[in-house]
């Protein structure tokens, strides 16, 4: 409990720092912030904290399960989709090809990078940080600018091409920081700059929530209310509860279990809203279930440690 208190104090009020600070400075500078944490900030995060991390066991269920993850989450959202609009025929227009895209994608994808990794290192620690990567790295990410494209690029009217996206995947520095992560992992550094390494990760955390806040202060949309819970309670709800059953029963405990469920768990990743964005699908869905679904991640992780804890 005491740990769930203090992680609540690090969303909220990273996020409402970054919601204060949104309104006073620039526009540009949310923007220069994503860039540098997404060239610099993660990058270092990954390669301090993969450093303390026990690698050891079956990493490699983490990727696998993340895959799982989302074609689960994609499938379960088509089905019920297909079901809506075949019952329904008299709403049909709701249903246009963009709502249909973005309805998959924000029930697939997890923000499992900016949320994602502060929930692991404070509810978790770092022994188990490794899983958290793969997870993210070879899943999540993958997942988003791999199937993700596909998909948009199919339900969407395609306004650049979807091989520039899938390379951004290839370019993604985090996936570059955990190759070189796992390379010098027996490299011993002096402890001063250990400590100096430690200060600045967990100082691009904090500065990964107080961009949150940035951006959900430019969230105005609720139109599309209802379709996001449905899209919510299949990404946050549904699946992790499925698969964290499923893992369990299989032999899967302890931190790598409760990892990969909160991951599951996350909501919809802001990768959503750039695919929303290029493809000209339905972005007042899209930035509706990210508003709901971080307001909604405060109610859900109790239930999670209760369950899987």
């Amino acid at each position: 409990m005491g740990q769930l208190l203090q992680l609540y104090q690090w969303l909220i009020g990273g996020v409402l720092l970054g919601w204060i600070l949104r309104r006073i400075l620039p526009p540009f500078v949310p923007v220069w912030i994503g860039k540098f944490l997404f060239w610099v900030g993660v990058p270092i995060g990954i390669f301090v904290f993969l450093r303390q991390a026990d690698l050891s066991g079956e990493i490699w269920l983490a990727p696998v399960v993340a895959w799982i993850a989302i074609v689960l989450g994609a499938s379960l959202a088509w089905l019920w989709m297909s079901r809506k609009r075949r019952l329904s025929p008299v709403n049909e227009n709701s249903w246009s090809r963009a709502t249909q895209g973005s309805f998959i994608l924000s029930s697939m994808v997890g923000n499992t990078g900016y949320i994602g990794f502060p929930v692991i290192l404070s509810l978790v620690g770092t022994q188990y940080f490794g899983w958290a990567v793969f997870y993210d790295g070879l899943g999540s990410a993958i997942g988003a600018y791999g199937l993700g494209v596909l998909l948009a690029a199919r339900f969407g009217l395609e306004t650049q091409n979807p091989l520039a996206l899938m390379i951004v995947m290839f370019k993604n520095p985090a996936l570059w920081s955990l190759g070189f992560s796992l390379l010098s992992r027996d490299v011993s550094l002096p402890n001063q700059v250990e400590q100096i390494l430690q200060f600045i990760a967990w100082g691009m955390i904090a500065l990964s929530l107080i961009l949150m806040g940035m951006r959900l202060s430019q969230l105005s949309s609720w139109r599309y209310l209802k379709q996001a819970s449905v899209s919510l309670s299949i990404k946050m709800l549904i699946v992790p509860l499925v698969m964290g059953t499923i893992l369990s029963m299989l032999g899967v405990d302890g931190s790598p279990l409760l990892i990969m469920v909160l991951l599951m768990a996350t909501p919809p990743a802001f990768a959503t809203l750039v695919l929303a964005e290029a493809f000209n699908l339905d972005r007042e869905l899209t930035v509706t279930t990210l508003a709901v679904g971080s307001v909604a991640l405060l109610v859900t992780l109790p239930l999670w440690l209760l369950i899987f804890g």
